[in-house]
């Protein structure tokens, strides 16, 4: 998956944070921590900026993270993707026509060994790898699967982002505004 060069995804976790990243130059944006009863508005400004919104469905409050939810998700609000760490969300937004983004928190390699199982049945698009700070498990992910990667969680430096690019990620997923305004197109 080609972000367009975009090497941050905004992820924001409050409404006046996801209007910065609205206005903003960014395509691609990802929504988190956010009660279900926001959507509607956020999703609406999201749609008439043209942006791209990943909703990542297992933060939304109010909301249990489910095939079922999923559809609902996918047909009201038309997201361009879903993240999740639960198989049956996967399955279920790929079936709806929506980028599927597997995430996948690594702690260990028993962990590392879970996750590439889950990734062969859940059969992704994209994977989103936590936390993103390790370069050299991006590669071996990125070996393992030849998916797109993105790295999120504990990136807070020019320089993590730039690893976890060199070490085959996409793009990278972070709530931090100051790297917002360092990869911003101006």
């Amino acid at each position: 998956m080609d972000f367009y060069k975009q090497r941050i995804l905004p992820a924001s976790r409050q409404m006046k944070d996801l209007e910065k990243a609205v206005s903003s130059s960014f395509e691609y944006l990802v929504l988190l921590d956010m009660h279900v009863a926001q959507l509607k508005n956020a999703c609406q400004m999201v749609h008439r900026a043209n942006k791209k919104l990943f909703l990542h469905i297992d933060l939304i409050q109010g909301l249990q993270s489910d095939a079922y939810a999923t559809e609902y998700l996918c047909q009201e609000y038309r997201p361009y993707g879903i993240l999740s760490t639960k198989a049956s969300v996967i399955q279920k937004a790929k079936q709806k026509g929506v980028v599927a983004v597997q995430r996948i928190f690594l702690i260990d390699n028993s962990a590392l060994e879970k996750s590439f199982k889950l990734l062969q049945n859940t059969q992704p698009d994209v994977i989103e790898v936590l936390p993103g700070g390790m370069p050299n498990v991006i590669r071996k992910v990125k070996q393992s699967t030849n998916l797109p990667i993105l790295a999120g969680g504990f990136i807070s430096t020019n320089e993590d982002v730039e690893l976890a690019l060199q070490a085959g990620a996409e793009a990278v997923t972070t709530s931090n505004k100051q790297l917002w305004t360092l990869y911003e197109k101006k």
